[in-house]
């Protein structure tokens, strides 16, 4: 398994001049943020740690309810994708419960960079997320238990910041909710400044994020997704002029991690890109025609698939996810080891099953790749493999879980998948590229 502790994150730029007599060039530089150790979702004997992974679905659940929420009001109910279910629903019974909250890890892999708000600025460690579209950061204001462990923003320091009469909320079923006010102000990442950009500084914010590494999050989808119905900061850049080209790269690995602005970088990357048209009309780097394979047999095919650096893992709809699982040798629902306490049968020491997850033979590991006409793309058994289902048990828990979070047909490829890929994503072109990488 790959330890995933003490990742850099690299905010690099490719800035060149404009074409225009008016603006001055901007001089693309480069900036290395350290980020803080993350647990993975490993235990140091080599089990799968369940509850950090049913909270990293929980966290999953609850951002794409919220987005989709976000897009019936933004285009109405008809935007929503088929199988969209809004209904409230109870996630992951009994296991948040059994764990203290504010010293339970978020989830194994975050990909933090430092953003400034404000003139002068004042800066905050933020999550880059395609799978979302707006940003916050928390508030000054803040009297929140985790607001106590955040940078905070201050608009009356900020000579540039304009406070607006809308409000930001997004609340999930489980409680966890942020909330505040909406302002524009400067925003700069690596010194590409953008003016008047609208965020929330919020000042409710749930105890759960008092672990949380970031202060807060920036949203890289587009706007039909945003809880303020507002340019993403990316937009706001390129439309100003700022980036060379309307596209961003992700590179992400145990080290030298990083966003590039403006383009993608070339030498984190052999050959050339494989774009693959994607279908905005949800609001996300959503990329059709998939297929997902098992070594160089299709599993299941003709399905969506979002692209997102704010999800750890990969999911897809329980039926399609199983017919991938029956693929493998020993593949199917996860079963935890049978054991007995006081004479009475048991199941892994627990009477809890945790739905959607899935094991298959350790060894040897399964070729799983996604493919969207071109190349077949492979997760590698560094990620796809989560660990035993119990010590000394030849079987593992896969990286894949099924779970319908967006609709009946769309699958959400995580870091798990986009650590094994270079991934552009072009706003002109409406597409998503993958390539080797170097």
């Amino acid at each position: 398994m790959s330890n995933k502790a003490s990742l850099l994150f690299l905010v690099a730029l490719a800035i060149g001049a404009n074409a225009s007599p008016a603006p001055a060039p901007v001089v693309g530089r480069e900036i290395t943020v350290a980020l803080r150790n993350r647990a993975n979702l490993t235990t140091s004997d080599g089990v799968f740690d369940k509850d950090k992974i049913l909270h990293a679905t929980d966290r999953t659940i609850n951002k794409h309810r919220q987005n989709l929420l976000n897009l019936k009001n933004n285009k109405g109910a008809d935007a929503l994708p088929e199988g969209a279910n809004l209904d409230p629903r109870q996630y992951t019974p009994g296991w948040k419960r059994q764990a203290e909250p504010l010293t339970d890890q978020v989830d194994g892999r975050e990909w933090t960079g430092t953003v400034s708000v404000g003139t002068p600025g004042q800066q905050f460690l933020i999550d880059f997320d395609t799978g979302s579209a707006d940003l916050w950061v928390p508030s000054s204001t803040c009297k929140s238990y985790a607001c106590g462990f955040k940078s905070t923003y201050k608009a009356s320091n900020s000579v540039t910041s304009v406070k607006k009469s809308e409000t930001f909320l997004i609340k999930y079923e489980d409680g966890t909710e942020v909330s505040g006010p909406t302002y524009t102000d400067a925003v700069t990442i690596a010194g590409i400044q953008v003016t008047k950009q609208w965020f929330s500084a919020v000042t409710t914010m749930s105890d759960n994020y008092a672990t949380d590494p970031a202060d807060g999050v920036l949203g890289l989808a587009f706007p039909a997704v945003s809880e303020l119905n507002q340019s993403p900061w990316f937009t706001t850049a390129y439309t100003e002029k700022k980036l060379k080209k309307n596209q961003f790269g992700f590179f992400l690995g145990t080290s030298g991690s990083e966003l590039y602005l403006g383009g993608t970088h070339a030498a984190k990357y052999i050959g050339g890109l494989e774009f693959h048209s994607i279908d905005p009309k949800y609001g996300y780097w959503l990329v059709p025609g998939a297929s997902a394979k098992v070594g160089s047999t299709t599993a299941v095919s003709g399905f969506e698939t979002i692209i997102d650096s704010g999800t750890t893992l990969m999911y897809g709809p329980p039926a399609e996810v199983a017919k991938l699982y029956a693929k493998i040798p020993g593949g199917g629902p996860f079963l935890p080891e049978y054991g007995t306490l006081n004479g009475v049968l048991r199941l892994g020491g627990d009477l809890d099953i945790a739905p959607g997850l899935y094991q298959y033979t350790c060894n040897p590991e399964p070729k799983i790749s996604f493919n969207w006409g071109g190349k077949d793309w492979v997760v590698s058994s560094a990620y796809f493999n989560l660990g035993l289902t119990a010590k000394g048990s030849t079987k593992c828990v896969g990286a894949l879980i099924g779970e319908t979070i967006i609709g009946n047909n769309i699958w959400l490829l995580g870091d798990a998948f986009m650590q094994n890929v270079y991934t552009a994503f072009d706003f002109d072109k409406e597409a998503v590229g993958f390539a080797a990488l170097a």
